[in-house]
């Protein structure tokens, strides 16, 4: 009987050592692939951020162009504006010495 009981008792802590054993690799795997997950995502999220800052790049140089465009196009109407006022002053000085001819 005693050794019944011995038996049964190996028995039982047995399996309580094999379920013990069960629960803690479980709980290492689950920590190991919680933290797989993480770098990968760690992983992604840096890669993400990276296009985006190259995207915000290509933004600012073409922000950039359209502002240096602007100022040219300021420029050149500038200087339409002032050929336009000359061709003007002149036109009206050539259409008073006509009128002066004529009267």
């Amino acid at each position: 009987m005693k050794n019944k009981n011995i038996k049964s008792l190996l028995k039982s802590n047995l399996l309580l050592l094999i379920a013990i054993g069960l629960l803690v690799s479980c709980d290492e795997l689950s920590e190991n692939a919680e933290g797989r997950i993480n770098e990968i995502i760690n992983s992604q999220t840096e890669r993400l951020d990276s296009m985006v800052n190259n995207e915000i790049n290509k933004v600012l140089e073409i922000d950039s162009v359209i502002n240096l465009k602007d100022d040219k196009v300021k420029k050149l109407d500038s200087l339409v504006n002032n050929a336009s006022s000359k061709l003007d002053s002149v036109a009206n000085m050539k259409i008073e010495s006509l009128n002066n001819i004529g009267n």
